[in-house]
């Protein structure tokens, strides 16, 4: 029997439309869905092998519980039984401050584990977490929690109308988007060239996006907020600013102008290896185009100066007026809400950071969170508040954050360990206990975050194309269950129902409350009454009813509903996006704040960077369209080819150091040492090396046979845990110093 099934993968930002094709239980193809109202039928590679990731032997289908150095399969009673056992008495001794968890970067993709981590953290009672963000995009979330008051509230450029793109530190030829939802970027570029604008990517390797673009400026890494600080000195210097409407709208416009002084082109210029001329240039090319937007990503958060640099991106569009303008840098305005986009009633007056600090570092909290490194520390440093358990949910910190080493060393002394993932890996390796959870084709999909970064208004839900084993709970139940055992409760006590339809019922009071609700006057029971019976499609339900397009439970005629969404199998799509500052900005910001006294406090750090010189080579990391993190080296189709684990360096430092083509040479930063084999390009600018990030597929007793077979190397392995952006404790994996040297036959 044949079968196809419309689907929405659930890989990245893309979100591109995919059309599977069953031949008795077996996924035997898939391809572009043509009829996707969003991806038009484009496709990645990753996306074309969900089926392999579905059939994959390694996946786990059950729980597995360690006994010494080996595991067994277990009943998920069992399971859970064994979870209580092991949690409760570390609990009952020093409390659930000595109980931890890391939330990885899949979270976010996952039709459960997205819309139900919130619940986990609130009625488990867990205050010590970390995540991925820490690692990626920390800065934006700072910069846009104090200029626009929401953590979340993150412009993207308006690529189907813009005349003028600069792009900073992004690769999406490997990433497609990242915080910026479109499917096939670089053929978005391609258009904005053919309408007769222009792209300019500013990127330390000539990547495959800078060469779809007009032009490529080579940039020292970690500089990107000096040379942006100059572009504004320009801005003002040469009368070129002109915010437009904004201008009523923005508090702190005079006091950029003071800070911007000192940073003239020909003071950064040395810094930044950009020459001065190009930097002016570059400032009345964003001022004189009739649209224009300036995009910074991974590149310009992870670096020493994310915060600095993922502000000067705000600060640009904004003095250029290309913010909340078509053709500019916009504000999504997705279909359901995002419960991450809710504003925590800890920062019902603004956001403060600081306000406690880590046991062993003394590093600041922001955020609710510390730097990712700071968790390996946590657990292997006796004392008062020493980390005795953790939970890890849909992550790999051993491969995926700085200072692996050290968190590798201390997992073992837990005297608990809970993993939530779908595989036996690095990380997971250590746990007691490993939960897993569904393959993507077993369960619902809908993006709830990501669409709050899209170009245009759209949405896709995707059924399940298999169903689970009767016995396979969904991931929202499993951590209902993990935070009632967190929490106090004992296995049998414990009514997921009920604490769903809790959950529910919170969520719903807190959107009831907001002014202006469109549903504040219904009664809860009305509201379930004519919601699905519970789980995240209940949720969605909610955020898209309640949502700007939504029914309002009935009160919006039209309006839409899941039900409504399920319709359309390829898609909904509502139009591009229109300004909408004014929704955009918290209720307690009358304007922007483009000066916040947290970021600019930072600028003295950066006005000392200027007088620093660095001679020797430092590293950058770079992604692959054929790789995902860490989690994709496991699937045979996108491990072909040539060796993707290289060391990139220019022919000139190559030639200094008598490196050839090939030869293995090893890479060493004050923390740790690799040895990789040398991949010679002049796609690196000189000074500058390259290593891939999540590879380091090596570590005994795990069950990935095909990343094992293609281990490389652990890029982070070479990044100091304590290397991270100041404001905001995100990890500086860009422009660490290293020393590369040919290793001898």
């Amino acid at each position: 029997m044949t079968e196809t099934h419309v689907r929405t993968c659930p890989l990245c930002e893309a979100m591109c439309g995919l059309r599977v094709t069953v031949e008795d239980g077996h996924v035997t193809r898939i391809r572009g869905d043509d009829d996707d109202v969003w991806s038009k039928g484009y496709i990645c590679p990753k996306g074309a092998t969900l089926g392999h990731l579905h059939h994959d032997p390694d996946r786990l289908r059950a729980p597995l519980v360690r006994t010494g150095d080996s595991w067994r399969e277990v009943s998920w009673e069992d399971a859970f039984r064994e979870i209580e056992r092991r949690l409760r008495p570390i609990i009952e001794e020093h409390g659930v401050g000595a109980v931890a968890t890391y939330i990885g970067n899949p979270t976010a993709h996952n039709f459960s584990l997205g819309r139900y981590i919130g619940a986990f953290m609130v009625m488990s009672g867990i205050t010590q977490i970390y995540s991925a963000g820490t690692v990626d995009q920390w800065p934006k979330n700072v910069v846009c929690a104090l200029m626009y008051g929401g953590m979340w509230s993150i412009p993207v450029p308006d690529l189907d109308r813009t005349d003028y793109l600069l792009m900073l530190g992004a690769n999406p030829a490997a990433s497609q988007g990242s915080l910026l939802a479109v499917p096939d970027v670089l053929g978005h570029l391609d258009r904005i060239r053919t309408r007769g604008g222009r792209v300019v990517v500013v990127d330390p390797r000539r990547t495959k996006t800078a060469e779809r673009a007009d032009e490529w400026l080579p940039i020292r890494p970690g500089t990107d907020a000096a040379m942006l600080l100059a572009i504004v000195h320009v801005l003002f210097a040469e009368g070129l600013t002109r915010p437009g409407p904004v201008a009523d709208k923005t508090r702190g416009i005079d006091t950029v102008e003071r800070l911007a002084r000192p940073f003239t082109p020909e003071a950064v210029a040395a810094t930044c290896g950009v020459s001065a001329d190009t930097i002016r240039r570059l400032a009345r090319e964003l001022a004189g185009a009739p649209t224009a937007a300036v995009y910074g990503r991974i590149g310009t958060c992870n670096q020493e100066f994310g915060t600095l640099a993922s502000w000067l991106v705000e600060v640009v569009n904004v003095l250029t007026g290309n913010l909340d303008r078509v053709g500019g840098s916009m504000f999504a305005n997705p279909i359901a809400w995002s419960q991450v986009g809710l504003r925590p009633p800890e920062f019902a007056e603004g956001f403060t950071f600081g306000r406690w600090t880590s046991r062993v570092r003394g590093a600041p909290e922001v955020l609710g969170q510390f730097p990712a490194s700071c968790l390996g520390e946590e657990i292997a440093t006796p004392g008062e508040g020493q980390l005795r358990a953790l939970i890890t949910i849909a992550g790999n910190p051993v491969i995926s954050t700085p200072d692996p080493t050290t968190l590798d060393a201390a997992l073992p002394g837990l005297g608990c360990m809970i993993s939530v993932d779908n595989y036996l890996n690095e990380t997971t390796r250590h746990a007691d206990v490993i939960l897993p959870g569904l393959s993507p084709f077993e369960q619902p999909h809908y993006d709830e975050l990501i669409w709050s970064w899209a170009i245009r208004h759209a949405g896709n839900y995707s059924p399940p194309i298999f169903p689970p084993a009767a016995d396979r709970p969904a991931e929202w139940k499993i951590l209902l269950t993990l935070a009632a055992l967190v929490g106090g409760q004992s296995y049998d006590e414990i009514n997921v129902t009920e604490l769903d339809d809790l959950f529910f019922a919170g969520l719903t009071a807190f959107k009831q409350a907001e002014p202006g609700s469109p549903i504040a006057d219904r009664a809860l029971d009305e509201i379930t009454a004519v919601s699905p019976p519970g789980g995240p499609e209940r949720l969605l339900d909610l955020a898209i009813r309640s949502g700007p397009y939504g029914d309002a439970y009935g009160t919006r005629a039209g309006g839409l509903t899941l039900a409504a969404l399920e319709a359309k199998p390829h898609g909904i799509d509502l139009g591009p996006l229109e300004p909408r500052l004014a929704d955009v900005l918290a209720p307690q910001m009358d304007k922007i704040e483009l000066a916040p006294a947290y970021v600019i406090a930072d600028i003295p750090r950066l006005r000392a960077r200027l007088d620093r010189h660095d001679d020797g080579l430092v590293l950058v990391s770079r992604r692959h369209l054929r790789s995902n993190n860490s989690w994709m080296h496991n699937v045979a189709p996108l491990m072909t080819g040539k060796p993707r684990c290289t060391l990139l360096i220019h022919p000139t430092d190559a030639t200094r150091l008598a490196l050839d083509d090939g030869m293995a040479a090893r890479v060493t930063s004050r923390t740790g040492s690799v040895e990789v084999p040398v991949e010679i390009t002049a796609e690196m600018m000189p000074g500058v090396v390259s290593l891939p990030h999540g590879w380091g597929h090596d570590k005994p007793g795990v069950r990935l046979a095909v990343a094992t077979a293609h281990p490389g190397v652990n890029n982070n392995l070479l990044a100091p845990g304590d290397r991270v952006d100041v404001p905001s404790g995100n990890a500086a994996l860009n422009g660490i110093p290293v020393d590369v040297r040919a290793v001898e036959p």
